[in-house]
Protein backbone atom coordinates (compact mmCIF):
# COMPACT_ATOMS: atom_id res chain seq x y z
CA UNK A 1 0.00 0.00 0.00
CA UNK A 2 0.96 3.32 -0.79
CA UNK A 3 1.82 5.78 1.90
CA UNK A 4 2.83 9.42 0.93
CA UNK A 5 5.01 11.31 3.28
CA UNK A 6 3.74 14.45 2.14
CA UNK A 7 -0.26 13.89 3.62
CA UNK A 8 -1.37 13.81 7.18
CA UNK A 9 -3.21 10.75 8.07
CA UNK A 10 -6.49 9.98 10.54
CA UNK A 11 -7.05 6.87 12.04
CA UNK A 12 -10.68 6.97 9.73
CA UNK A 13 -7.99 6.36 6.76
CA UNK A 14 -8.81 9.93 4.67
CA UNK A 15 -5.48 12.03 4.01
CA UNK A 16 -4.90 15.93 3.71
CA UNK A 17 -2.94 17.83 1.35
CA UNK A 18 -1.85 20.84 2.69
CA UNK A 19 -0.97 23.63 0.05
CA UNK A 20 -0.71 27.16 1.95
CA UNK A 21 -4.11 27.46 3.57
CA UNK A 22 -5.86 24.81 0.80
CA UNK A 23 -6.47 21.46 1.82
CA UNK A 24 -7.08 18.57 0.02
CA UNK A 25 -8.88 15.89 1.34
CA UNK A 26 -8.88 12.31 -0.28
CA UNK A 27 -8.92 8.69 1.25
CA UNK A 28 -5.93 6.94 1.61
CA UNK A 29 -4.92 3.54 -0.91
CA UNK A 30 -5.47 1.39 2.52
CA UNK A 31 -8.75 2.88 2.68
CA UNK A 32 -10.23 1.94 -1.11
CA UNK A 33 -7.83 -1.38 -0.89
CA UNK A 34 -9.86 -1.99 2.21
CA UNK A 35 -13.37 -1.06 0.53
CA UNK A 36 -13.04 -2.80 -2.66
CA UNK A 37 -14.89 -1.37 -5.92
CA UNK A 38 -16.31 1.68 -5.14
CA UNK A 39 -19.33 2.49 -6.94
CA UNK A 40 -21.06 5.88 -5.42
CA UNK A 41 -19.99 9.16 -3.88
CA UNK A 42 -21.82 11.43 -1.93
CA UNK A 43 -20.14 14.86 -0.61
CA UNK A 44 -20.75 18.09 1.19
CA UNK A 45 -21.46 20.72 -1.64
CA UNK A 46 -19.61 23.95 -2.33
CA UNK A 47 -19.88 26.70 0.20
CA UNK A 48 -20.75 23.99 2.95
CA UNK A 49 -18.67 24.28 6.59
CA UNK A 50 -17.08 21.38 7.48
CA UNK A 51 -16.12 20.65 11.10
CA UNK A 52 -13.17 18.48 11.94
CA UNK A 53 -14.85 14.93 12.66
CA UNK A 54 -17.83 15.34 11.42
CA UNK A 55 -19.07 13.73 8.45
CA UNK A 56 -18.45 14.80 5.18
CA UNK A 57 -19.65 12.53 2.91
CA UNK A 58 -20.01 8.89 2.10
CA UNK A 59 -18.37 6.55 -0.49
CA UNK A 60 -20.53 3.31 -1.25
CA UNK A 61 -18.71 -0.06 -2.37
CA UNK A 62 -20.18 -3.13 -3.77
CA UNK A 63 -20.69 -4.44 -0.19
CA UNK A 64 -20.75 -1.57 2.11
CA UNK A 65 -20.98 2.43 2.73
CA UNK A 66 -18.56 4.46 4.69
CA UNK A 67 -18.97 7.38 6.12
CA UNK A 68 -16.09 9.95 5.64
CA UNK A 69 -15.13 12.09 8.25
CA UNK A 70 -13.74 15.55 8.20
CA UNK A 71 -10.27 15.63 9.69
CA UNK A 72 -10.16 19.66 9.52
CA UNK A 73 -12.39 22.32 10.06
CA UNK A 74 -12.65 24.74 6.72
CA UNK A 75 -14.85 25.74 4.02
CA UNK A 76 -15.36 23.47 0.48
CA UNK A 77 -14.38 25.94 -2.10
CA UNK A 78 -14.51 22.23 -4.90
CA UNK A 79 -15.53 19.23 -5.13
CA UNK A 80 -13.97 16.27 -7.73
CA UNK A 81 -17.62 16.27 -9.39
CA UNK A 82 -15.45 13.40 -11.35
CA UNK A 83 -16.01 10.87 -9.34
CA UNK A 84 -19.75 11.44 -9.21
CA UNK A 85 -19.42 9.77 -12.81
CA UNK A 86 -16.16 8.18 -12.51
CA UNK A 87 -15.72 6.72 -8.37
CA UNK A 88 -13.73 4.21 -9.34
CA UNK A 89 -11.15 7.13 -9.62
CA UNK A 90 -10.88 6.51 -5.92
CA UNK A 91 -9.53 2.94 -6.43
CA UNK A 92 -7.62 3.37 -9.41
CA UNK A 93 -5.97 6.88 -7.85
CA UNK A 94 -6.32 7.35 -4.48
CA UNK A 95 -3.75 9.88 -4.07
CA UNK A 96 -4.37 12.10 -7.27
CA UNK A 97 -7.45 11.61 -9.64
CA UNK A 98 -9.73 10.13 -6.86
CA UNK A 99 -9.08 13.25 -4.19
CA UNK A 100 -12.46 14.30 -2.83
CA UNK A 101 -12.90 17.91 -1.91
CA UNK A 102 -10.51 21.00 -1.81
CA UNK A 103 -11.36 23.16 1.65
CA UNK A 104 -10.58 26.27 3.37
CA UNK A 105 -8.47 25.58 5.92
CA UNK A 106 -9.89 27.57 9.28
CA UNK A 107 -7.65 26.51 12.33
CA UNK A 108 -3.82 25.39 10.49
CA UNK A 109 -3.61 23.85 14.28
CA UNK A 110 -5.41 20.95 13.80
CA UNK A 111 -3.12 19.64 11.27
CA UNK A 112 -0.80 19.21 14.32
CA UNK A 113 -3.54 16.25 15.50
CA UNK A 114 -3.22 14.59 12.20
CA UNK A 115 -0.72 11.88 12.09
CA UNK A 116 2.68 11.51 10.11
CA UNK A 117 2.86 9.08 7.01
CA UNK A 118 4.87 7.05 9.47
CA UNK A 119 2.29 7.38 12.37
CA UNK A 120 -0.05 5.92 9.87
CA UNK A 121 2.20 2.76 8.96
CA UNK A 122 1.91 1.83 12.00
CA UNK A 123 -1.60 1.84 12.46
CA UNK A 124 -2.49 0.01 9.21
CA UNK A 125 0.66 -2.74 10.04
CA UNK A 126 3.26 -1.41 7.63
Amino acid sequence: MAVLENLYYTESHEWVRVDEKIAFIGISDFAQSELGDIVHVELAEVGEKLNAGEPLGNLEAVKTVEDLISPITGTVLEVNSELFDSPELINQSAYEDGWLLKVQIEDAEELESLMTAEEYRKLIGE
